[in-house]
């Protein structure tokens, strides 16, 4: 059981959020080491010697990251000082032993503690997938070969980006953009100029050589002949879905496992030749599940376990079955009966949460796991909090994305294989030892370094040797850990840091995205509502069209308070060349009277009236499993499905069997009957 130390008041929301003994003792774990300061070696070129540690007499230094008197500027004038009024919880007041840390400088290492966090985890997550958008794919140029290529960037915006091609040459020099630190700027600041000025890959992938005949896609590794795809490892022929593990014909899905010829299914896992089905597990030639185990040949049923031939959980013939998926070739039908199974399981019975295999753990879809709290998504994973989409790892917390065997990683997003030992960093992979990093791969022992690979001991994309950086980082954290003297100009692009703030322990600031709000992750979890008012340009520089603009929450969204500064991108997609459009609702019912002329067609989505079209492998795949063409665009049609899923907040709402209280992702003005995992298991088995 953990103990609540701190009850703390989100800077950003004002929500309250606790601080637990384990919450401290995994800070302690992750914090990172570093031999007690020495001087520079002699005439080390660039670098100033012997730069004291405490290089601002003003101010009382902070020690192992815990601030017991430390002084900052005073709101009012430079001139005044005040004492913090919300410091880091000091280690000695837990009632912890923490005896360690003095053990570490004894021995000649310093461990830089991270304290608890200012954001409340919603805000802290919001925060780190500002800076992930896997989904949005433009056509470009590279900027150093000028071909056209596919890239997360649209043309035209402030970043530049080469091809995987020449990404990985070895005609171009990653270490060319380094800049020397700079102790009169805030770190963020130099973070992003490094963000404006060096290359970006214009896709991530893991290896070119694991990418066959998959273009259309990002944030993807061991994919072959697939589109539309995005966040995804170790699949083949898949079409139009997110989050996708070890899975074959997979087509229009999200948050699939171990899976097979699946259609229009969400968080499904070990399944095979299923359509139309949620929150199942090893089911096969089945339609419209919901809450399903080792069922066969079933169609529209709900809570159902180790059945076959069933149909809204009662027994039908073999000839029966055969007979309704006949039906489901035409569209209108296959429609008429979606709605049916949905006002069926608007009267089943649903547990509290889907944990299936797990133990101590909560939230939401937790596999095979151990120790998950306040997590989501989350795959044969011990040892985790505040964690969303990752598998196969331990010891995380605050991760958005990914994750996969890899351990020791704190508040980073889009981490991907075989990391460990990450802090506040974006989209890594492979390696270990980053600290504030953006686009690094295959590297280790790097701080505040933007785009490169295959590299270690670099600050900003500079080059030292081991001792080098291991006397220089401290310093830098301790100047992370001052607030700045000046405060910042409020609602311009550029301001990174405002008076009073600490840059260690926070993560990037969203005003670095190198994307719009409205292009990433944390709009579909977080979504801004009212249209946001753009704060003045800088002066561009001529030939600088981006459709990108920093803004600031109002409106109905000003109860948000002020969480910084956000881009946001005004990019619209050019018209689709094509032979003729053709409304949704003129498609042919059937799917064997869809002519092969409808690939040179552009459908006009009966949603959004944006254009989209059918692609060869897809016309295939809904011929060959007798489904009707879809009338959405793929963009609505992921929207649908990610409807489907369960908010990621936690509701407190009484079991609707015993009485007691729960913690679930349903909201308590819910219609649907919500029992306990007790209640539920009685009733079930």
């Amino acid at each position: 059981m953990e103990k609540i130390i701190e009850t703390k008041i989100c800077r950003y929301c004002g929500a309250s959020f606790d601080i637990t003994d384990k919450d401290l003792e995994f800070y302690e774990k992750v914090s990172p080491v570093f031999p007690l300061s020495q001087p520079f070696p002699q005439k080390e070129k660039g670098v100033e010697e012997n730069l004291p540690l405490n290089w601002r007499e003003d101010v009382i230094p902070a020690k192992g990251g815990i601030y017991e008197n430390e002084k900052i500027p005073s709101n009012d004038s430079e001139s005044e000082w005040q004492f913090s009024e919300q410091r880091p919880v000091s280690f000695h007041e837990t009632g912890l032993n923490w005896g360690k840390s003095s053990n570490f400088e004894e021995s000649g290492l310093k461990k830089y503690l991270i304290p608890p966090p200012t954001l409340c985890p919603h805000c802290r997550e919001q925060r780190r997938l500002s800076f992930s958008n896997p989904m949005h794919l433009y056509k470009n140029v590279c900027w150093k070969c000028g071909k056209e290529i596919v890239s997360r960037f649209f043309l035209n915006s402030w970043f530049k980006n080469y091809c995987n091609e020449c990404w990985s040459s070895e005609d171009w020099n990653q270490l060319e953009y380094w800049i020397d630190i700079d102790f009169n700027k805030s770190i963020f600041e130099q973070i992003n100029y490094l963000i404006k000025n060096t290359p970006f890959q214009n896709l991530i992938w893991s290896a070119s050589n694991v990418i066959h005949n998959s273009v259309y896609t990002n944030h993807t590794s061991e994919i072959h002949n697939s589109y539309l795809v995005f966040e995804a490892n170790t699949i083949n022929n898949s079409f139009y879905w997110f989050a996708l593990k070890k899975s074959d014909y997979i087509m229009d899905s999200c948050f699939i496992w171990n899976s097979e010829y699946l259609y229009e299914c969400v968080d499904c896992y070990d399944m095979f030749n299923s359509f139309f089905s949620r929150k199942s597990f090893w089911c096969k030639f089945s339609y419209f599940l919901d809450n399903c185990y080792n069922c066969s040949y079933c169609i529209a049923c709900s809570n159902l376990n180790n059945k076959s031939y069933h149909l809204f959980n009662e027994p039908i013939s073999k000839e029966k079955y055969n007979e309704l998926i006949e039906k489901f070739k035409n569209y209108s039908l296959l429609i008429e009966f979606k709605n049916k199974f949905n006002l069926f399981t608007q009267n089943s019975i649903v547990k509290s949460s889907n944990l299936v295999g797990s133990e101590n753990c909560l939230w939401n879809n937790i596999i095979n796991s151990n120790n998950c709290s306040l997590s989501f998504d989350v795959l044969e994973c011990n040892e985790c909090k505040y964690c969303t989409n990752v598998n196969y790892s331990d010891d995380l917390f605050d991760i958005s994305s990914y994750g996969e065997e890899s351990w020791k990683m704190y508040e980073s997003v889009s981490v991907w294989r075989y990391s460990h030992n990450i802090l506040f960093s974006s989209i890594v992979w492979k390696w270990e030892n980053l600290i504030y990093c953006i686009d690094v791969k295959k590297s280790r022992h790097c701080f505040a370094c933007v785009n490169l690979e295959n590299k270690e001991y670099c600050i900003l994309n500079k080059q030292y040797t081991k001792e080098e950086y291991e006397i220089l980082v401290p310093k830098i954290i301790e100047h992370m850990m001052i607030p700045p003297k000046s405060p910042s100009i409020e609602g311009e692009s550029w301001a990174i840091v405002k008076q009073g703030e600490q840059e260690w322990w926070e993560f990037f600031p969203s005003s670095l995205s190198p994307f719009g709000y409205n292009e990433t992750v944390a709009n579909e979890y977080y979504p801004i509502n009212t249209p946001p008012i753009p704060h003045p340009f800088p002066k561009k520089e001529k030939g600088n069209n981006s459709c990108l603009f920093s803004f600031s929450l109002g409106g109905k969204d000003a109860w948000k308070a002020d969480r910084g500064t956000f881009n946001w991108s005004t990019y619209e997609a050019p018209f689709p060349k094509v032979e003729k459009i053709i409304p949704a609702s003129k498609l042919p019912e059937n799917i064997t009277d869809i002519p092969d002329d409808i690939l040179n067609w552009a459908i006009e989505c009966e949603v959004t009236k944006k254009p989209f079209k059918i692609i060869k492998e897809e016309l295939a795949f809904y011929r060959k499993h007798n489904l009707p063409i879809p009338r959405r665009h793929p963009d609505q049609r992921h929207l649908d499905r990610m409807s489907l899923r369960n908010p990621r907040h936690l509701y407190t709402r009484k079991c609707d069997k015993c009485g007691k209280e729960i913690q679930t992702t349903y909201a308590p003005e819910r219609p649907e009957i919500v029992y306990c995992e007790e209640c539920y298991n009685k009733e079930m088995y």
